[in-house]
């Protein structure tokens, strides 16, 4: 955690957290405790992370994720009904929703944020995610436990972007702003998308996936989509005992101007290009 990050929400947590065994949904003061906190990132007034503009680091709110944690705790069984589906479960329905599009069949956990402008199709977003304004969620696409996701991306039908909730202080996914994440790609395990990234359809990006920039033949950073490129999934030869697999990795292939919009048949031409779709 960044030395000078003070987190919002109460120091009573961290309390909490020593004591987590002792709780249970009998202790109502210490639920209170926990609902508010949760509340919090339920408006968008806390959140479990974010990128440090002077740094460009992820900061992580591990109280944030704390609180989510000790709600599976305090919070007991509740039967709930949506038209004709019924739920069983300790973690409530998102009921804030003002300026926010949800398609019938899109579902929200409390705990997670929605900024107004986003749109959600039929889809799901997991406690302690952000989706910032402007953001498509997809028709089947999955928003995982504390990922942050920027403005105006989008996250094509079938994403599925990977919860990092145990340990608290792990790095969640983050995919910044003007990113395109094509079809059933999926970002897991702390991996980073960086501003107006575009990835092909398929593409798989975990915290250790190697990435290549096909141009050159330099290794980037492991894990992290580059800003400003288009990428799609690949594979590199590694020889084995048995002889010589291709295992999985991340080709950059084009590099784009800073600040570039994204136009969907000026990318399909890119990844066409190379036998690949968005």
């Amino acid at each position: 955690m960044s030395q000078s990050f003070s987190s919002p929400l109460p120091r009573a947590i961290d309390e909490l957290w020593e004591r987590s065994a002792e709780l249970s949904p009998d202790d109502a003061e210490a639920r209170g405790v926990i609902v508010g906190a949760v509340d919090l990132l339920d408006t968008g007034k806390a959140r479990v992370a974010f990128v440090d503009d002077a740094t460009g680091e992820v900061v992580v709110d591990e109280r944030a994720k704390r609180a989510i944690l000790l709600s599976f705790r305090v919070l007991g069984m509740t039967r709930s009904q949506v038209g004709d589906f019924q739920h069983n479960d300790r973690i409530p329905l998102k009921t804030s929703l003002d300026g926010v599009r949800v398609v019938p069949g899109g579902i929200v956990r409390w705990g997670a944020y929605l900024a107004p402008g986003v749109v959600m199709m039929p889809s799901f977003v997991n406690i302690g995610a952000y989706v910032d304004s402007g953001t498509m969620v997809d028709t089947w696409a999955t928003v995982g436990s504390c990922a942050q996701i920027g403005r105006n991306v989008h996250l094509s039908g079938g994403v599925g972007i990977g919860g990092v909730l145990e340990p608290p202080n792990a790095v969640p996914v983050v995919v910044e702003d003007d990113a395109f994440i094509g079809s059933r790609s999926m970002i897991v395990d702390g991996a980073r998308v960086r501003r107006g990234a575009k990835l092909g359809a398929g593409t798989v990006l975990t915290a250790t996936t190697r990435v290549y920039d096909v141009e050159t033949g330099e290794e980037l950073p492991r894990g992290e989509a580059p800003a400003w490129s288009v990428c799609v999934e690949g594979t590199r030869l590694k020889s084995f005992p048995g002889g010589e697999f291709g295992t999985r990795c991340v080709l950059v292939l084009k590099r784009l101007a800073e600040g570039e919009q994204h136009d969907k048949l000026k990318l399909n031409e890119i990844l066409r290009e190379h036998g690949a779709n968005a």
